[in-house]
């Protein structure tokens, strides 16, 4: 897309107004609860759409706890119950996980028909539900500048100001805000400082999508997370439909148009539901789920030795080769809503089971990736004993025991 004198001006117009209003605001009502992070563990950021706004609210002291699974089968009701509400008219907007604490935090909305309303409640593993009462706690509001209006919808009924905040990141002192501007490059990353001060940044952003043979600087960047790529903070990001793409944090200059460089193209048709990091024995890992196929894990050593290489440029033939570059491990992650890092043990993901449809919060062992309960096979049977030096036993026992099932568990005992 080719910038007219206009809308460059407008752009920098946009990103000083940005610098200029990002004064810490007085703090206001939340009224729609989106994307979610803790910067710390006793700091928990949302972001508000409707107010074009980001909200730091600082949170009561929480006890310690150590890594433990959730096997929350219908957390939709505990919840509806804590809110007055009913399971339907909830909508399940994201979840964060407390540092240190094996407290789930999930952001909603209440649908009550002709209006809404936003909450966000804490979960512990034993499914207890707390409300968090958000006008009570201290808190401080930065705006977003440069949001899109509201009167613009996707597909009849979605406002495309619902998408001013996609995804958030936190490094080094800095939150990173992925979304859409009301700009002419409408694909837009903002930074703040943080805790909030006098400093925000916007920068424009566009990509090559190989399954749509062209740039793209409208689509926003829906999951992302910073690594260090070669000793560079970089930013990974993940678009729908699924290109994968590398944007250095040093090019990320107020004002600035970047192009990212897209070091894979990971299949079509699906959205990206979540991205976290970690490390194993083999190196940090980089595992993004999607909505509609499997999860990709890949090394953070090739996405940098991908980052060193040309931006993929050539469209791709769809469906008979829809991937390239950068190439995954699949993994059985599917059917996730919301995915996020618990703990250095665990994952934990929202998830709709597909019989009953009711909303299920789970966690899958890092390293497993599966839930064992998930299936009936040829372990789960009565009589069934494991060989002498079965590689599978340990862990079996492992994952039966973290899904609640201590009697199958002692089944797999020599």
């Amino acid at each position: 897309m080719t910038s007219t004198p206009a809308a460059f001006a407008r752009t920098l117009l946009a990103a000083a107004l940005l610098a200029a209003t990002c004064a810490v605001a007085h703090a206001g009502p939340l009224r729609a609860a989106g994307p979610m992070l803790f910067p710390d563990p006793d700091t928990l950021v949302v972001a508000d759409w409707r107010a074009q706004e980001l909200h730091a609210f600082k949170l009561p002291p929480a006890a310690a706890a150590q890594p433990h699974p959730f096997n929350l089968r219908d957390v939709a009701a505990p919840i509806a119950a804590a809110l007055h509400a009913r399971p339907d008219q909830l909508r399940f907007e994201d979840m964060a996980f407390r540092p240190g604490t094996e407290l789930a935090y999930v952001a909603l909305t209440v649908d009550h028909g002709k209006t809404s309303t936003p909450a966000v409640v804490s979960v512990d593993v034993a499914g207890h539900v707390g409300v968090l009462r958000l006008d009570k706690l201290a808190q401080t509001t930065a705006p977003i500048a440069d949001a899109p209006t509201a009167d613009h919808k996707f597909w009849r009924d979605t406002p495309e100001s619902t998408l001013t905040v996609t995804d958030l990141a936190y490094h080094d002192g800095k939150l990173y805000v992925a979304g859409l501007g009301n700009g002419n490059f409408a694909s837009t990353l903002r930074i703040y400082d943080f805790p909030f001060g006098a400093k925000a940044t916007a920068t424009t952003v566009e990509m090559y999508h190989p399954v749509h043979d062209q740039l793209e600087t409208r689509a926003p960047i829906r999951k992302m997370a910073v690594v260090t790529l070669d000793g560079e903070p970089s930013l990974v990001a993940a678009y729908t439909c699924t290109p994968l793409v590398v944007i250095p944090l040093k090019s990320l200059v107020d004002g600035a148009h970047v192009k990212g460089t897209t070091i894979a193209e990971l299949g079509w048709g699906s959205a990206p539901v979540g991205m976290i990091t970690f490390d194993t024995p083999q190196g940090a890992q980089l595992l993004l789920a999607n909505s509609a196929k499997s999860a990709d894990l890949m090394p953070v050593s090739a996405i940098a030795a991908a980052a060193k290489q040309p931006s993929l440029s050539t469209p791709i033939q769809v469906p008979a080769a829809p991937l390239e570059g950068l190439k995954a491990t699949y993994l059985p992650l599917t059917g996730l809503a919301q995915m996020k890092l618990q703990d250095g043990q665990f994952i934990g993901a929202l998830r709709r089971q597909p019989a009953t449809g009711a909303m299920q919060l789970v966690s899958f062992r890092v390293g497993a990736f599966l839930r064992v309960s998930d299936f009936v096979n040829e372990y789960d049977f009565d009589d069934f004993r494991y060989r002498d030096g079965d590689p599978f036993r340990s862990a079996h026992v492992v994952m039966r025991t973290d899904e609640g099932y201590p009697d199958l568990a002692k089944r797999a005992q020599p």
